[in-house]
């Protein structure tokens, strides 16, 4: 995506480096991504959105646009992002929700989910949910809940900050709750042992979307 926006911004205001609110695992899809650039224009913002979808690929739009103070940083300046991940919940797969919806057929305990979510949030330390090189590890989970609508189940995370595969494994781990094969309490324990070889496997990437970040 950022290739994609640089490109466009080079052709309409000449080059200038775009700042992504976070980068995502490849697969994971973005309703909300914020950008920040510097720029010379003189000329209205919404004639820049309707040059820089003109020039974009069909997979990337410009939503809205607006002037920032000149230490606006769009990763930096973040104090949140909110994260969804979609299940389709039922034994038929779906060829129309197969490309934002990760299929579960076996049943998932709602009630269970929702006890994990309850208990993760807060600030704890996700060390073993992340990657060799993940850096700092430490993160508040501001909101975690599991919704359903009808076979769909939508598990919405806003978090201070993510890791690579962060997030994903923390949906892993809300399958493996659900599905009886963990509990809350030995969820709880995984993420305080801090040690990457206890987690359950990654959630597919394709059903999680950044849905927006907060400022």
């Amino acid at each position: 995506m950022q290739g994609a926006l640089e490109a466009a911004l080079e052709k309409v205001v000449g080059p200038t480096p775009v700042v992504g609110a976070g980068r995502t695992d490849a697969g994971v899809h973005a309703h909300g991504q914020v950008i920040s650039f510097a720029a010379s224009w003189r000329r209205g913002l919404e004639e820049l959105q309707r040059a820089l979808n003109a020039l974009l690929p069909p997979d990337i739009a410009v939503h809205d646009l607006c002037w920032a103070d000149s230490g606006f940083h769009a990763r930096h300046s973040a104090v949140a992002r909110w994260y969804r991940y979609t299940i389709l919940n039922r034994a038929q797969r779906s060829p129309l929700l197969g490309r934002f919806a990760y299929h579960v057929p076996r049943s998932l305990d709602l009630s269970s989910c929702d006890a994990l979510c309850t208990v993760v949030m807060g600030t704890h330390d996700f060390a073993a949910f992340a990657s060799r090189h993940a850096g700092r590890t430490v993160r508040t989970v501001h909101h975690a809940a599991c919704t359903q609508h009808g076979d769909v189940v939508e598990i919405d995370v806003v978090i201070s900050g993510a890791f690579a595969h962060l997030v994903r494994r923390l949906v892993g781990t809300l399958i493996r709750v659900g599905q009886g094969s963990l509990t809350p309490k030995t969820a709880m324990a995984i993420v305080a042992s801090r040690d990457r070889r206890m987690a359950p496997p990654i959630a597919p990437a394709h059903g999680l979307c950044l849905m927006e970040v907060f400022y």
